[in-house]
């Protein structure tokens, strides 16, 4: 290991603050940074962001799980159809040509901006709230959580299969490209399968950390067989990032109360559209 990318850990102190605050995975600003700045291959860019990822997103399942607001039951069903095609994608990075790995990424990153610039707003979300207590809430509901403020959310599931048909595909992305999965599950959750907001975004960290977990190992796994400068390389980055990340995941917590949410997503969605032109543009010259 060398002590040559130092100036990683106030840049993913920075990153994982805005990750967090956003509720996006440090995958989707990691990846592209290290293709753009650092010159790395991407299926090592990739594997590199996914490895730092999980540091993060760890800190925001033990907030959620904290809260109780973690759906474990729905996770676990989804973690079922995610982790598998998680795994499928990380051996496909490892054989797929770099430049292919570069466009679909560009393309991700675009359709990542496009779930930003077209979020709804949170008087919308707070109008499907309401819709899926009168639906499909009450006493016949098949799920009741009691969160740790003492709230009790209840509601039932809808679309089950579509539900892990939709996140298997994120899984796979994830493991391909290191993003999608959280983007996909946002809408699916709250819009397809009725899931109350607050246990959407939750179980959402929840099914993203464990499946960018399982993704991250089957990355390395390859790194170490391939040992020698990629597995420095990528040694060498993440004993700045992951330190960086741990520190802005509790700020990023701080941070989003402070700035409003929607000023936020749009900021965010201009940022991923240049970044997405960038790394096209990679491949294009």
């Amino acid at each position: 290991m060398t002590l040559q990318y130092w100036f990683m850990f106030p840049i993913a102190v920075l990153i994982a603050t805005i990750a967090m605050a956003s509720g996006v995975g440090g995958a989707t600003f990691f990846s592209p940074l290290f293709i753009l700045a650092l010159g790395l291959p991407a299926e090592v860019a990739i594997g590199t962001g996914l490895i730092t990822e999980v540091f993060g997103f760890a800190s925001g399942v033990a907030a959620y799980a904290r809260k109780r607001l973690i759906d474990y039951r729905l996770g676990v069903a989804l973690l079922t159809a995610t982790i598998p095609l998680a795994l499928l994608g990380t051996w496909a990075a490892g054989w797929v040509d770099s430049e292919f790995l570069k466009v679909v990424l560009g393309v991700g990153l675009f359709a990542v901006a496009l779930s930003f610039l077209r979020a709804p707003e949170q008087k919308d979300v707070a109008s499907m709230d309401g819709a899926i207590h009168r639906e499909y809430g009450g006493e016949k509901a098949e799920t009741s959580l009691t969160t740790a403020d003492g709230e009790e959310i209840r509601y039932t599931v809808c679309n089950r299969t579509e539900g892990r048909l939709i996140a298997g595909i994120g899984g796979l992305f994830v493991g391909l490209i290191s993003t999608g999965l959280g983007e996909l599950n946002g809408y699916f959750l709250l819009q397809r399968c009725r899931v109350p907001s607050k246990v959407s975004v939750a179980t959402s960290v929840f099914v993203v950390a464990l499946t960018a977990l399982s993704a991250s190992v089957g990355h390395f796994v390859r790194f170490a067989q391939s040992g020698g400068e990629v597995l420095t390389t990528v040694l060498s980055i993440v004993i700045f990032t992951v330190p960086g990340v741990v520190i802005g995941a509790q700020l990023g917590s701080k941070v989003a109360s402070h700035i409003p949410q929607k000023v936020l997503e749009r900021g965010l969605g201009v940022l991923f559209i240049l970044v997405a032109m960038l790394t096209l543009g990679e491949v294009v010259l």
